[in-house]
């Protein structure tokens, strides 16, 4: 006869792997598995034994790269020099004014940078590559990762509705994703609940801005007077642009690059679903108010100032 405890194990394995099946159809957009994943924790049903950050980071840099089947090259020059501009004030103007902000509220240095870091880039893996070039604390890094998880939750749903109320272009809602919202995965989800169009664009322009995570580190180690760390550029981005060079130059598999394409962006979904199991009500809390704002106040400002670019002179 089975033990209650046996019993509690294969019922949280079943909802838990059937939510995640369910993820993987085109019936659940990404800010659904976001709460689908939010809401299995809440009630503890997401297995202990699975650690859903690690697979979250594997699958989330596989399904990128199967993205870059879905991109020609010709498009990703033209997309990354149209918004050349556009990359470089946004991302040197939300590290001045974090600076200026930072200190205006009387926030740890290092937890501000990383902030700031996060919201100019590329989110949790900016703010990964910064860390132990400025000796960051663990406590500073999981106060910085936790504004950044919540802003890019409310991203999800933001973004779409306003991009709908402003009847934003496919291409100028994929150029807004790519510059306002901090982590690839939410980035990509909000695109793919917008068009394929948005997708392609938001994507191409956010791994480009990801490649600036090297010469920001090197500058924050100096910043911090730290010794210069190592910092390698993540494998993923190597292998996407891999990808679109393999799309554009071998057409013969296009129907092939098709079915990739239109698997990883199912595969995206099932990643927001993972990060909204790992997300707790402790992670909220433990921000405090004056991260948090700082990190508000950062968000709004390059999205507002993004968006008005964007519809009037992009």
């Amino acid at each position: 006869m089975q033990t209650p405890s046996k019993k509690n194990y294969k019922f949280k394995d079943l909802i838990f792997f059937s939510t995640a099946l369910f993820c993987l159809s085109p019936i659940v957009n990404s800010p659904v598995a976001l709460i689908l994943g939010f809401i299995l924790l809440s009630f503890g049903l997401v297995p202990t034994y699975i650690d859903t950050g690690t697979i979250t980071k594997k699958l989330l840099a596989y399904s990128i790269i199967g993205l870059g089947f879905g991109i020609q090259l010709e498009q990703a020059i033209e997309v990354s020099k149209n918004a050349i501009g556009l990359i470089c004030t946004s991302i040197f103007g939300v590290l001045v004014i974090g600076t200026l902000l930072t200190k205006w509220l009387k926030i740890d240095a290092k937890m501000g940078h990383l902030i700031a870091s996060g919201t100019a880039i590329c989110g949790g893996s900016a703010i990964a590559a910064v860390a132990p070039a400025i000796k960051a604390k663990n406590q500073q890094i999981s106060h910085a990762l936790a504004v950044v998880f919540i802003l890019n939750s409310i991203a999800l749903f933001v973004f779409p509705y306003v991009g709908h109320l402003l009847e934003m272009s496919q291409h100028a809602f994929g150029v807004w994703c790519a510059i306002a919202i901090h982590d690839t995965s939410s980035v990509v989800g909000a695109a793919s609940a917008y068009g394929d169009e948005a997708l392609r664009i938001a994507t191409t322009l956010k791994l480009s801005r990801a490649l600036w995570i090297v010469p920001l580190a090197l500058i924050s180690a100096l910043a911090f007077k730290e010794r210069r760390h190592k910092i390698r550029i993540p494998l993923f981005i190597i292998f996407y642009c891999l990808a679109i060079l393999v799309s554009s130059y071998f057409p013969q598999g296009g129907d092939i690059y098709l079915i990739i394409f239109n698997l990883s962006k199912h595969t995206l979904v099932l990643c927001l679903f993972l990060i909204g199991a790992s997300i707790t009500l402790k992670q909220f809390k433990e921000a405090g108010y004056k991260p948090l704002l700082l990190g508000v106040c950062l968000w709004l400002m390059v999205s507002v100032c993004s968006l008005i670019y964007i519809l009037f002179f992009l």
